[in-house]
């Protein structure tokens, strides 16, 4: 039987010391990030570039097709996680939306609808209309402040070749550049900054959808560093007001835990013992190391969707929400069987509809009961 909204007990050991273990109770919650890869309507929106996806467009995007994406979506959202926790994350990242609409179907479907969850989402100046979102548990997570930041960023400033060899990310119009006076902004996703409290304990969330590799992973690199920069700037005032402020960055980078936008420019590490003082920890660049990934191109793989914590979510005190551990969700029906994707995450084609070209990632937050 599934237990209801979070109020769920596992035993977990953590050593105490070096000779001996101890077992207590934790409360947990589930924190995840999800590409939901052209989660469109079907309607032709005169301000978008999303002709393609609609009934006579080049995906023949019907209803019905609709129906079924909103179904694949919510059965994995339902599912990750478990089996530690047998309910859905209490918070969900979401990049390439069309619009608030589509995530209120998604959100009614009837494997989410009991979890009863909560919507925030801006439209964001990208001109093939996809956009970030954040979806909560209402009863387990209060919104207090909300918005979306902005990445300006120019090609005449950071200029882009095009070599379309070089890119392991297929999208090729989600930037698309448009005249403002002496500069060519690339117009792409918005920063979007949630604050609010988890049960008793201010969190606060920076969803991402960095820009594509669209011209080549050397080229397009300084766009994608210059919104690392700008989470960092985030992250930096959130820290300036409250040291111990408690941030999660998440979302599709469309660069790994290596690439120069998450070491450098954000600063990630990838061992606890490495974060220093108001840095931040990204558990998925271990994962890299072992050859696991979130996304593949030309049987090659990589982790573009990460959740990154800053220092004070790894403290080694269960008194308050803290991180155990990460992943990635990759259960046996969102991988390809066949043919020349064999072993890809199972997306959409004109004969199926599929879930996504990337795996979900998922952190757990967990405080000790007493």
């Amino acid at each position: 039987m599934r237990i209801l909204f979070f109020k769920f007990f596992i035993m977990v050991f953590f050593s105490l010391s070096f000779v001996q273990a101890q077992s207590k109770k934790y409360a947990i919650h589930t924190i995840a990030f999800y590409n939901f890869e052209n989660l469109f309507d079907t309607i032709n929106d005169p301000n978008t570039n999303d002709d393609e996806w609609t009934p006579t467009g080049a995906q023949n995007w019907t209803h019905e097709k609709y129906e079924q994406k909103l179904k694949n979506l919510s059965r994995v959202l339902s599912e990750i996680g478990t089996p530690e926790n047998p309910n859905a994350p209490t918070i969900i990242g979401g990049s390439e939306i069309e619009n608030r609409g589509v995530v209120e179907d998604l959100i009614k479907q009837p494997k989410l609808a009991n979890f009863d969850y909560g919507i925030i989402h801006f439209d964001s100046p990208d001109k093939r209309g996809i956009d970030v979102a954040l979806l909560y548990q209402k009863k387990h997570f209060k919104p207090t402040s909300y918005s979306n930041i902005p990445l300006y960023i120019y090609k005449n400033k950071l200029p882009i070749k095009e070599d379309k060899k070089e890119s392991k990310n297929e999208e090729t119009d989600d930037e698309l550049e448009h005249k403002i006076k002496n500069n060519y902004r690339i117009f792409t996703r918005d920063q979007l900054l949630v604050t609010g409290f988890l049960e008793d304990e201010e969190i606060h969330i920076i969803v991402n959808h960095w820009p594509s590799r669209s011209g080549g992973e050397k080229a397009s690199s300084p766009f994608r560093e210059a919104a690392a920069n700008l989470n960092r700037r985030i992250i930096d005032s959130l820290q300036q007001i409250n040291p111990n402020a408690k941030v999660i960055t998440m979302g599709d980078l469309n660069d790994g835990p290596f690439n120069k936008s998450v070491k450098i420019a954000l600063g990630a590490k990838s061992k606890k013992s490495d974060v220093p003082e108001f840095g931040v920890f990204n558990p998925f660049e271990e994962m890299a190391n072992k050859g696991m990934g979130t996304i593949a191109f030309r049987d090659s793989w990589d982790i573009f969707d990460q959740i990154i914590i800053t220092k004070s979510l790894i403290k080694p005190d269960f008194s308050t929400f803290k991180y155990w551990k990460a992943g990635i969700f990759s259960r046996s029906y969102l991988i390809q069987t066949s043919g020349q994707y064999k072993g890809y995450p199972l997306r959409h084609s004109l004969t199926e509809v599929g879930f996504s070209d990337h795996f979900p990632v998922y952190i757990y937050l967990i405080k000790e009961m007493r």
